[in-house]
């Protein structure tokens, strides 16, 4: 026990990458079915801001049509934020083309309205936050279904809004 102990100890770098290796698939969820994070650029160039122009979209392909989704948006901006919230409008486009309900606008606090308080799994000044943007979705077809976002606010520049994403998973998972 000693002997393998003290290997352990002289090149601990395998039994990490064994450990790290173990704890990332143990976090897998299986009910997941696609999520990606877009970062954020003006059309200057400028890091960390959303344009009004930037539309992120988001493709992802759907197998079961049987199963309900819940669909997040996730949101990671800075403390130097300006606003306490973040209006966003979505359009949901099937594999047909058509666009799938309305467009909806989302409102998304990111502040402590009161208190200004930074919401959100933090760490330093970046805030990460994750809201259940529709609940409970049926998609009537297989195929890829793309998601489309635009930052609504009054401002034609965000800056603090770093990246924006989507989660899209079975229902009953997170």
């Amino acid at each position: 026990m000693t002997n393998i102990l003290s290997r352990l100890a002289a090149r601990p770098w395998p039994t990490l990458l064994v450990l790290a290796a173990a704890l990332t698939l143990s976090a897998c969820d299986p009910n997941r079915v696609y999520e990606e994070n877009t970062d954020l650029k003006s059309p200057t160039g400028d890091a960390y801001v959303w344009d009004v122009q930037q539309r992120p979209v988001f493709t992802f392909a759907i197998a079961d049509t049987v199963a309900r989704y819940d669909v997040y948006f996730n949101v990671r901006n800075a403390s130097g934020y300006g606003f306490y919230n973040l209006y966003l409008k979505h359009t949901l486009t099937g594999p047909d083309g058509r666009v799938v309900g309305q467009p909806l606008l989302h409102q998304m606090v990111l502040l402590d309205p009161k208190t200004g308080e930074p919401l959100g799994a933090g760490a330093g000044d970046i805030f990460d936050h994750q809201f259940l943007a529709l609940r409970k979705v049926h998609f009537a077809r297989p195929g890829n279904y793309k998601l489309t976002m635009e930052q609504y606010m009054r401002q034609n520049q965000l800056p603090g809004i770093m990246s924006v994403g989507v989660r899209v998973v079975k229902e009953g998972g997170k």
